[in-house]
């Protein structure tokens, strides 16, 4: 997911190909109504606001299209997405009343002209489009859904695949739909004011829909997953991270989306989605476009600005260690996924008893009935599994069953992986690794596997002839027809050959998670390559982009290499497989100078409201008149910045709520959780750096009924209100260009 609203149009290209470098193949999108016509009659389709341009776009990068065209939304968006004036003029929205419907014909046929010809029958992008949200009426809600897409067919909305969301008794057809399901690992709109119990999407379970997508918690009934049986199991909506709510303020770490997307994985998913991939910030309306509980009496108080969602892209297109987690599980999928997808999934006879079970280790399966792959998660959100000793699976083939590892081993604290079975090597059959699979290269004959710390990787041959397998500075050994590797040193050498029949060898390579987490894949000068980096690495045909914070990292590794390397970059020598390759003159870092002035204190704090709805009766933000109050500090950059850098505003501070603002416009905000607040600088004019930013942020009340992570509730000394500014600086993001093309 990657709303195309909530970034600016001059650099979604960019991102696009941040998205496709990082394993995404589809983008889905939210068509937000109130962002296109705030004024009733008056459609914007400019700007960021040009839903055909960014469409085109993910055709031109390669990726597909999938477009949620509501009306209805929710995305954290003003009425959902609605535009003020329809809920004034229609009094039965969301339903198959007359006035609405003719609204919503009028909605569908816009997007229908911006979208024409970009379809897959066209030969566009566009894959797929959904169809409302959420949406759960009781009587009526299928036909009103039918009725919609109707609507959609007669604008000329013509996609392979229309989809809707199934959780939480959702209306969805028996027919003309795709339901999709998802699962978050935090819960912003959750009232609680401590940390959650332990997520149901770090278990293997066959429910689809799990039981923290909406708000309530207690388990699902698994019956529910009876309608839906003869669907895909496809997820739109699993979390890439999570937003944050005034009342509520969750700050998420990388395991926490990625760990859940491989147990749903595990589980039988044959489609993967994100929801947020990539962050962003509301654009400038006639009123804040923001979910908010005073305005349009929302469920939740959201950043009037900013949408970071800390998904694995930030707000800014930061890089988040999310992103690289989740790209060593998008490698596998690329070359793997497609038998994935028709193999179900299998439960193990013993399971854990309870979401309060941290003893029973976590498991799956899911095979064909010959080949597949084992699923193990030692991974939940805040509640620490310890590690699983004496672990062995025993896989209930019809050739028979197959142990995994031969003997027991540990599962340290943490891993979440998934190993092979019976993998077929070119003629040789890899009975199973106790390494996780990566990704496999045709030329060279080439299989990676990464190495977890703290787990053995032991290799299974099926193979009478232990010949057929070298390991130098590995213990291989013969029991019964099998030949065992063990003792790898993970690294870019190969760790293993693999004689095949007819001559041909394949070399396995074992790389150590941290490597792991370097590797992308690319096409480069005509053949697929392995490019491993310590930047951050995207690509635009043959041309490879490096971004890294620490020029030092401003260096590449290939396999295969290059026919010759590109000027700055030279040739550094070789690493195992792969041929290095450095800038051979980093940028200087060269950073503005940031002026910091304090203007006024802030006044005495106010109480913090309460929602007075009593089913929701949670903390309620600032009002805009209350940032008459903050405290102010001007922010200047006197000398500009060059057009050329990514330059950071990374601001630190203690307090409630943080706004700043160029001149009269109000450029981004965050709630306090204890991490730095980042904005991208290019993203104001040079006039407004010189003539400067200014900051607003007001006390955190120590009686404010919030939640904050553990670490981020500071110390109020006794008094009633904190409120410190502890530092501003400037960040800057180097950027390298190799063109692997020459």
């Amino acid at each position: 997911e990657f709303h195309y609203t909530r970034y600016p149009a001059a650099e979604w290209e960019t991102e696009l190909l941040k998205m496709k470098a990082g394993g995404i193949t589809v983008v889905s999108t939210y068509v937000f109504w109130i962002h296109h016509e705030e004024r009733e009659g008056r459609f914007d389709w400019t700007g960021r606001r040009d839903l055909r341009r960014f469409v085109e776009l993910c055709g031109k990068v390669g990726l597909y299209a999938w477009v949620r065209i509501g009306p209805w939304d929710h995305g954290e968006v003003r009425n959902g997405g609605f535009p003020d004036w329809l809920l004034k003029e229609t009094a039965h929205p969301r339903s198959n009343d007359p006035a609405y419907l003719a609204q919503v014909r009028r909605f569908y046929g816009e997007i229908g002209r911006q979208l024409q010809g970009l379809f897959w029958k066209d030969g566009g992008p566009i894959a797929g489009v959904q169809i409302e949200n959420e949406y759960h009426p009781g009587p009526g809600g299928i036909e009103h859904m039918q009725t919609l897409l109707g609507l959609a067919h007669e604008a000329g909305i013509d996609a392979p695949f229309y989809t809707a969301t199934g959780w939480d008794n959702a209306a969805v057809p028996p027919t003309g739909f795709l339901p999709v399901f998802g699962g978050y690992t935090e819960q912003f709109w959750s009232a609680s004011r401590t940390e959650l119990p332990p997520n149901q999407n770090f278990f293997f379970t066959p429910i689809r829909a799990e039981d923290n997508v909406m708000g309530d918690l207690s388990p699902k009934n698994p019956g529910y997953n009876a309608k839906y049986e003869k669907f895909p199991f496809l997820t739109a909506e699993m979390g890439g991270g999570m937003a944050i709510a005034y009342h509520r303020r969750p700050v998420m770490h990388a395991a926490d989306s990625t760990a859940a997307a491989l147990v749903k994985l595990g589980a039988g998913i044959a489609g993967l989605g994100y929801y947020m991939y990539h962050g962003g910030t509301n654009p400038d309306g006639l009123t804040s476009l923001q979910e908010t509980m005073a305005a349009w009496n929302g469920y939740n108080d959201l950043e009037a600005k900013s949408y970071d969602f800390q998904a694995p892209l930030g707000e800014f297109g930061q890089v988040n260690e999310t992103y690289r987690t989740l790209r060593a599980l998008h490698l596998f999928l690329a070359d793997f996924g497609s038998p994935l997808a028709a193999m179900p999934a299998a439960f193990p006879l013993q399971a854990p008893t309870s979401r309060d079970d941290t003893d029973t280790p976590r498991v799956s399966a899911r095979s064909d009935g010959r080949s597949g792959f084992i699923f193990i998660n030692n991974y939940q959100r805040l509640h620490p599994l310890g590690p699983k000793r004496d672990f062995q699976v025993a896989l209930k083939l019809p050739a028979g069953t197959l142990e995994v590892p031969r003997r027991p081993t540990t599962i340290p604290a943490g891993v979440s992986t998934h190993w092979p079975v019976n993998l077929d090597l070119g003629g040789v059959t890899l009975r199973y690794a106790t390494a996780e699979l990566l990704c496999r290269l045709d030329d060279p004959d080439l299989v990676v596997f990464s190495a977890w710390p703290g787990l053995d990787a032991e290799f299974a041959f099926a193979t009478g002839d232990a010949d057929a397998v070298a390991a130098p500075g590995a213990r291989v050994s013969r029991e019964n027809g099998v030949t065992y590797v063990t003792g790898l040193q993970p690294g870019t050498a190969a760790a293993i050959d693999v004689a095949r029949p007819g001559g041909r060898h394949t070399r396995v390579l074992l790389l150590a998670r941290a490597q792991a987490l370097q590797l992308a894949r690319a096409r480069l000068g005509g053949r697929d390559r392995l490019v491993l980096s310590p930047g951050d690495v995207y690509f635009a045909g043959d041309v490879i982009h490096v971004v890294s914070r620490d020029p030092a990292n401003l260096r590449v590794e290939v396999c295969p290499a290059l026919a010759r390397p590109d000027a700055p970059f030279r040739a550094a020598g070789t690493d195992g497989l792969f041929q290095v390759y450095a800038d051979a003159a980093p940028p200087p870092d060269r950073l503005p100078a940031i002026e910091v002035t304090a203007g006024r204190a802030a006044a005495p704090s106010l109480p913090v409201t309460i929602n007075p709805n009593p089913r929701r009766a949670v903390a309620r933000e600032p009002a805009d008149a209350d940032f008459a109050r903050a405290a102010v500090w001007r922010i200047r950059v006197p000398g500009g910045i060059d057009p050329s850098m990514r330059v950071f505003l990374r601001i630190s501070y203690v307090g409630d709520v943080a706004r700043l603002y160029a001149g009269e416009r109000f450029a981004d905000d965050n709630f306090y959780k204890g991490a730095p607040w980042e904005i991208g600088l290019w993203r104001f004019t040079p006039e407004e750096l010189a003539q400067g930013l200014e900051l607003r942020i007001l006390p955190l009340r120590a009686d404010a009924p919030i939640y904050l992570p553990a670490g981020a509730r500071p110390d109020f000394s006794g008094g009633a209100d904190v409120l410190r500014l502890e530092s501003v600086d400037a960040v800057r993001e180097f950027h390298a260009v190799l063109d692997a093309g020459r």
